[in-house]
């Protein structure tokens, strides 16, 4: 790459910024998220696999609205996606407040549907945006440059729910509980729940002065320039024939849906291996995130060196290990293997995306979409994971992880397979 390429183009400096803002904003929301599978297990007293519905909820979210938020991508711009983004959002985040009045569980998953939706159509809308505002040669380094802010606002999620959610749990077990009377009962829902509620409806006031932000300052990709065009019929089919492509986002799928296990059930994991409570375990889940976020900036360096696939594979490879010595060794040591996983996460998401949306040209908004719609893997794997940990532990429940890294790695490689074909051919 010439030393004169530029990292973004000229002008888009100030909305580059904004859009790192909202990097940061999402990872606030997924992450104050994943301790909630744990917080609603004890506030009604449900399965493990009855609470991943949180995670089902707000990953299907994200699988439904993907889809929309390309057609008004195309239809009208980034910007417009990224403002409806944020409102739907913001909108979600407020429905904290009735949903705990309400004290039911569907209001939340309602809630956290809303949320998620919102936050689909600004990722679909903000990814390819960043991508959109420099040169194609340095645009996975780009996306990975905006994506390691994601984790400064995943540490800023896990901590407001160490410190504000899961301390304001009551101590008592699904027995105790089962023995109050219902004035009882709801007293204490009514504190856990409020407690909830608390940080995403501040999360929702930051969100509307972001909004506001995006909506006055002027922001267009280059390739927006011309405007959008109308939508080509064979878009789904060259996009599904494409095997690159598609199996981007069969990667993606996976990769997120090892994302959200390792961090959905780090706190079951190192209460059931140290035999400590969700408070102290919640604190390895925040050492996960600030390992996840170093390791977000050292790949961005590596990646100026090292091949990306070739990263990529390798991490994948080495997070199937960690995993399965998270399953063998169930003690200090493996709840270290699950925190070290986050350093082979962090490089993955953005760069499957830049990856799998090389060279497709008109098609990158809905390929676009494509990739953000395979975020359901962190609504249905979970699920498996959460059925493993009711049958068999959650030490054991490890090894649905470690199979999903072993698809990422398999990205990697071919990657790099495809790659060394058309270089011949060339």
């Amino acid at each position: 790459m010439s030393e004169r390429t530029p990292f973004i183009y000229r002008g888009m400096k100030v909305p580059f910024l904004l859009l790192v803002t909202c990097f940061a904003a999402w990872g606030v929301a997924a992450n104050m998220t994943d301790p909630l599978v744990q917080v609603f297990s004890r506030v009604f007293s449900m399965s493990t696999l009855q609470s991943s519905l949180v995670q089902f909820s707000y990953y299907g979210a994200y699988f439904l609205l993907a889809l929309p938020a390309a057609f008004i991508n195309r239809r009208f711009s980034y910007k417009t996606g990224v403002l409806l983004g944020l409102g739907l959002a913001i909108a979600g985040a407020f429905l904290f407040y009735p949903a705990s009045v309400a004290m039911t569980y569907g209001y939340f998953l309602l809630a956290l549907f809303t949320l998620a939706g919102g936050l689909s159509i600004l990722e679909t809308s903000a990814n390819p945006f960043v991508i959109g505002m420099g040169p194609e040669e340095n645009a996975t380094r780009r996306l990975n440059f905006a994506q390691a802010f994601n984790p400064v606002g995943t540490n800023i999620g896990v901590f407001l729910s160490a410190a504000l959610i899961l301390p304001n749990l009551n101590t008592a077990t699904d027995e105790q509980r089962a023995a109050m009377d219902q004035a009882e009962l709801l007293a204490v829902r009514s504190d856990e729940l409020q407690a909830v509620m608390v940080p995403y409806v501040g999360y929702a006031v930051v969100m509307l002065a972001i909004w506001v932000a995006v909506a006055l300052i002027p922001m267009r990709a280059r390739e927006e320039a011309a405007g959008p065009g109308p939508m080509s019929a064979g878009t789904f089919r060259r996009l599904m024939s494409n095997r690159h492509y598609a199996f981007g986002v069969v990667a993606q799928f996976f990769n997120v849906a090892a994302q959200t296990c390792t961090w959905t059930f780090t706190i079951q994991y190192a209460g059931a291996a140290l035999g400590i409570e969700p408070g102290p375990a919640g604190w390895y889940l925040q050492a996960s995130l600030i390992v996840f976020l170093v390791s977000r900036f050292v790949m961005v360096w590596l990646m100026g060196y090292v091949n990306p696939a070739l990263l990529l594979a390798i991490l994948a490879v080495t997070g199937t290990a960690l995993s399965l010595v998270a399953v063998l060794t169930p003690t200090v040591a493996g709840v270290w293997a699950v925190v070290a996983l986050s350093a082979c996460l962090s490089l993955m998401f953005p760069t499957i995306y830049g990856i799998a949306l090389e060279g497709l040209g008109e098609d990158t908004k809905f390929g676009a979409a494509g990739l953000v719609m395979a975020i359901l893997g962190g609504a249905l794997v979970p699920m498996v994971q959460g059925a493993t940990i009711d049958a068999a532990g959650a030490t054991f429940s490890y090894v649905v992880p470690a199979a999903c890294f072993l698809v990422v790695a398999a990205y990697g490689v071919f990657d790099m397979a495809s790659n060394r074909v058309a270089h011949r051919r060339g």
